[in-house]
């Protein structure tokens, strides 16, 4: 495993406390037992993430998050807008004349040798597109609100991957990887830069869907189970419904459970210090203790009931329409302002639009429009957008060839996302697809692009952020990806 950590920021590192010092350098298992009979196993594990750089034990220390970045970094966490079933980008953000002129026409080039089905000739986008902002972004009348966002936005149209099905698609955007269980986006995030709240996980995702991968588009895989991503309610139910599973302890109050972690807590680190390395028990150790701090603060953190009412209203949570989503990203602003690492917020398998594009995508977009430009602007006014990087994105894009004569096909190929906040250059589009909006053309960014510029905006270098597993050092980008630096401001 390489750390994210430099020689500069270990000399800067803080000096091990007193009760350390007498085990300095020590092995794990006598760290740990001298710990467990000494200050308490609560208080060690909390110190050995904080100085487990200053160690140096030949074993090593408690998995921990590894808490420092590579570099300064522009963003301190993220909030990622999930649109589950992939947005059509040519109806939405990529202005295609050319498809209203040609319409009902064939395709001029060649479709992909493999498609997920067939497709006919051209389709023309139902909606009238309109430039916004200083900035002159091309927004579709879908997006009347964020439309009014845009010179906060930077737009990247040239967004490819491999994989035309949803399972696949969903793994490569939120893993890295198609085939093979791998750490997902804010699973690695945690993993390098912690949380900076230790009463509330550092990864979040708030009413995931379960289908399409499901767990593992936000579990942690082979790393240490304490970066997994805590889901709060699922798809399938109302965010207004949505809580975080056993959270709360119905049959003993505060006192007794925090003597029975105790006695747990001592019993499991005896425990511990007798085995080599069982990072599931070290993980489970670490969730007791976070369950317990996590009663008080995570129901405050998710009652909206004491925001105002213009402040519901701007996130649309007045409205049957907008209130579901509207919650998800409130809910996720009072998480970043909190200290949450990174959030995910899920429109659920709702883009699929193989047919009735017209009917499927107002009704979508309706949902998420005001909601996320209420987001943009409370996080803007709040001071919060600066270092915070919002990201919106499908699983993939959709073709500009009709499907069932008034539908539309999954296309990984070339789509659009946009990113806000955090270190980017707002008001800009990058890259293009062609004259149709089939293919990524110019200036073509991998989904292994878009994993290491955030990654580097949050500080991270995305090939010294590893972790060895299986014989081999495991990394979010696998074996390439590059840093799109134009994007960055």
């Amino acid at each position: 495993m390489t750390p994210p950590f430099d020689s500069d920021a270990a000399h800067s590192a803080p000096s091990v406390p007193a009760a350390l010092q007498t085990c300095v350098p020590c092995s794990r298992r006598e760290l740990l037992r001298r710990g467990a009979s000494g200050f308490g196993w609560i208080a060690l594990a909390s110190l050995l993430g904080r100085y487990a750089p200053t160690l140096g034990a030949a074993e090593p220390a408690i998995a921990a998050p590894l808490g420092q970045p590579h570099f300064a970094p522009k963003a301190k966490r993220v909030i990622f807008l999930f649109m589950h079933g992939g947005p059509s980008q040519i109806d939405t953000f990529d202005y295609k004349p050319l498809l209203e002129r040609d319409h009902g026409k064939p395709l001029p080039f060649n479709k992909p040798r493999v498609t997920f089905a067939e497709t006919g000739n051209l389709l023309k986008s139902p909606w009238k597109f309109k430039q916004h902002g200083e900035s002159g972004a091309w927004v579709s009348e879908l997006f009347p609100e964020v439309a009014k966002r845009v010179d906060d936005l930077c737009f990247v149209k040239s967004l490819h991957g491999t994989n035309d099905a949803h399972g696949g698609a969903l793994l490569a955007l939120h893993t890295g990887s198609d085939t093979f269980v791998r750490p997902s986006m804010g699973s690695w995030i945690h993993y390098g830069l912690g949380t900076e709240n230790e009463n509330l996980p550092g990864f979040i995702t708030i009413c995931p869907t379960l289908g399409h991968g499901g767990v593992n588009n936000w579990s942690s895989a082979f790393l240490p189970a304490v970066h997994q991503g805590t889901p709060i309610g699922h798809a399938g139910i109302q965010a207004s419904q949505a809580t975080i599973h056993h959270l709360k302890n119905r049959h003993w109050h505060g006192d007794l459970q925090r003597l029975q972690l105790d006695l747990i807590g001592d019993i499991n680190l005896e425990h511990l210090g007798r085995r080599e390395v069982d990072d599931a028990l070290e993980a489970r150790i670490r969730s007791f203790e976070l369950a317990y701090r996590m009663q008080s603060e995570a129901p405050t953190t998710m009652d909206l009931e004491k925001e105002s009412k213009e402040t519901l209203a701007l996130y649309g949570i007045d409205n049957a329409v907008t209130e579901n989503f509207g919650r998800q990203c409130l809910m996720a602003r009072r998480f970043v302002e909190s200290g949450v690492r990174f959030v995910q917020c899920t429109h659920s398998y709702k883009w699929d639009q193989h047919t009735n594009l017209k009917g499927g995508h107002e009704k979508n977009a309706r949902e998420v429009d005001l909601p996320i430009a209420g987001l943009l602007h409370d996080l803007k006014v709040r001071g919060l957008l600066e270092d915070t990087l919002v990201l919106w994105a499908g699983e993939f894009g959709r073709t500009p060839t009709a499907q069932s004569g008034d539908g539309r096909d999954h296309n990984p190929h070339g789509f659009t996302v946009w990113l806000a906040g955090g270190g980017v250059k707002g008001g800009m589009s990058f890259g293009a697809t062609d004259d149709y909006g089939y293919y990524a053309t110019e200036d073509k960014v991998h989904i292994h692009d878009l994993h290491a510029t955030i990654l580097h905006l949050l500080g991270i270098d995305h090939e010294q952020l590893t972790f060895r597993h299986a014989g081999r050092d495991f990394r979010l980008t696998d074996v390439s990806g590059r840093v799109v630096r134009e994007i960055i401001a």
